[in-house]
């Protein structure tokens, strides 16, 4: 069969696309993203929490064990969308407040748009936190071709409702229109919608499933039934944080079985993620990582990971490879039969081939975990040093990991029952601001060498100024009284 394209001409191009490869080559993507969830908050890895859903899907596909995140919210659903590294969008500090203008930048295509030009259906349920003051930011303006969740970054579980400051409202959407779903614990809510879009779905056509859960983040709040198992667990809010983890893990065991039943399960691959270490303060533990959210420690950036598909060559492994959330993106949009065409230059790497096969033919050798220039400057300069290690930043190479600047609490925190409570709080008032670490023989961070190789801490400065010439000006623009819901029918969204 022959076929006239029209240059130019994208549905005739999808269509020889699709008698190139075939849709039945195309697996459904379900990429579940929980928040706020520690290192040691998953059953596998010998911690007190239930989760025997993940656990038995991780079992059953490859555990990504030397998989990096962000430390906090808005950087990595931004890296996982973009594929490109916080100092190429402007959003290096921070995150995204409600009240800020502030979004990833429509100036290179994100995930579900590579998706959707190759037959995907998309659709996002869940949290966004990347950006919705224009209704150009909105999901459904950026390649999804629904939405239903939550726009900012936090909120009541039940009432959907957030408070910024003075500023109060609800925020929940339904594509683009206020939703008013009060009462609905949004682990049910969410999990609810997405297993509705699979029953639903055309199964001739590729699906793509994002699932960027509440959960756990605070507020601690669960129904009553989740929390009986963990009685024994002295500690509030771990216990409560226990039980919204058993919740989720439910969750997902229930949409895998809808799944099933649609009989797209076998061809679907399902990634699952968290999108920063756990928060202590909040019942969260990445123990025997040091550190947690918001810092620039392993406990703040070394991730839960998995995937799961028939489609993987191997299964039933636990992977060492280097890994990065920045790498999802071409690695699905590979695996879809898209292409990069259009896009600003990613700092992601496809990592199909390492994933499936454990192929070191395009392994990752580095990842620049962050360059914040609107940190806080702390110490003094290293005697001729080519970057500015005052500054709050890090990067791994190869073995090495440096951190420079203010990277946040380092402490060790073992779950409360191992310690009754006690957080071993460090001192973090001297003016040190250089540590290096071989973090593959020192993954806990024990042992700072900067003192002794002075040389490979040279090196990876180098490597930070040369990445720091890269970057584009941060953006971290005033809070505008404008965003305020009263202006908008009580709910939080566009603005502008």
């Amino acid at each position: 069969m022959s076929l006239k394209i029209r240059h130019g001409s994208f549905v005739s191009l999808l269509i020889m696309t699709y008698l190139v490869q075939g849709k039945s080559t195309q697996p459904h993507i379900l990429f579940i993203l929980a928040d706020d969830f520690g290192f040691n908050d998953i059953g596998y890895h010998n911690s007190e929490i239930m989760t025997p859903n993940l656990d038995k899907l991780a079992a059953e596909g490859i555990k990504l064990e030397n998989y990096y995140v962000q430390p906090i919210c808005t950087p990595t659903r931004s890296q996982l969308l973009s594929g490109r590294y916080q100092i190429h969008t402007g959003l290096q500090h921070g995150i995204i407040w409600p009240q800020q203008p502030n979004a990833l930048p429509l100036d290179s295509p994100i995930l579900p748009q590579k998706l959707k030009e190759v037959g995907y259906s998309t659709h996002a349920v869940g949290k966004w936190h990347v950006g919705f003051y224009k209704k150009e930011f909105l999901p459904t303006s950026r390649g999804f071709d629904s939405y239903f969740g939550y726009l900012t970054g936090s909120e009541d579980y039940y009432t959907h409702y957030r408070c910024d400051g003075k500023m109060c409202g609800t925020d929940l959407r339904d594509n683009t229109y206020p939703a008013n779903c009060s009462g609905k614990y949004s682990t049910y809510l969410f999990s609810q919608k997405a297993a509705d879009i699979v029953k639903k779905h055309n199964t001739d056509q590729p699906l793509f499933l994002y699932l960027p859960f509440q959960s756990v983040h605070a507020p601690l709040q669960v129904p009553e039934k989740y929390i009986t198992p963990y009685l024994h667990i002295k500690d509030k809010h771990r216990r409560v944080y226990a039980a919204m983890v058993s919740a989720m893990d439910e969750a997902i065991g229930n949409l895998t079985e809808v799944f099933k039943q649609k009989g797209m399960w076998n061809n679907t691959l399902m990634v699952f993620s968290t999108d920063n270490g756990g928060q202590i303060l909040e019942g969260g533990n990445n123990y025997p990582l040091k550190g947690w959210k918001g810092s620039l420690w392993e406990g703040g950036m070394r991730g839960v990971g998995f995937v799961h598909g028939q489609m993987l060559k191997r299964r039933g492994v636990v992977s060492n490879d280097l890994i990065h959330v920045t790498d999802w993106y071409p690695t699905l949009v590979s695996l879809a039969g898209g292409n990069l065409n259009g896009t600003k230059p990613l700092d992601g790497v496809n990592q199909w081939k390492t994933l499936s096969e454990g192929s070191t033919e395009n392994q990752r050798k580095a990842i620049l975990h962050n360059i914040d220039p609107l940190s806080k400057p702390k110490g003094q300069i290293w005697p001729n040093s080519p970057f500015d290690n005052r500054i709050r930043a890090a990067l791994r190479m190869g073995d090495w990991k440096l951190v420079t600047g203010n990277p946040g609490n380092g402490s060790w925190i073992p779950p409360p029952h191992m310690n009754s409570g006690r957080l071993d709080m460090e001192n973090s008032t001297s003016n040190k601001n250089i540590w290096l670490f071989n973090i593959t023989a020192d993954p806990y961070e024990h042992k700072d060498v900067s003192d002794t190789m002075p040389h490979v801490v040279m090196q990876m400065l180098s490597l930070l100024a040369q990445y720091n010439k890269t970057a584009v000006p941060c953006r971290y623009p005033k809070m505008d009284p404008k965003a305020d819901p009263k202006y908008h029918g009580g709910y939080w969204g566009p603005w502008l």
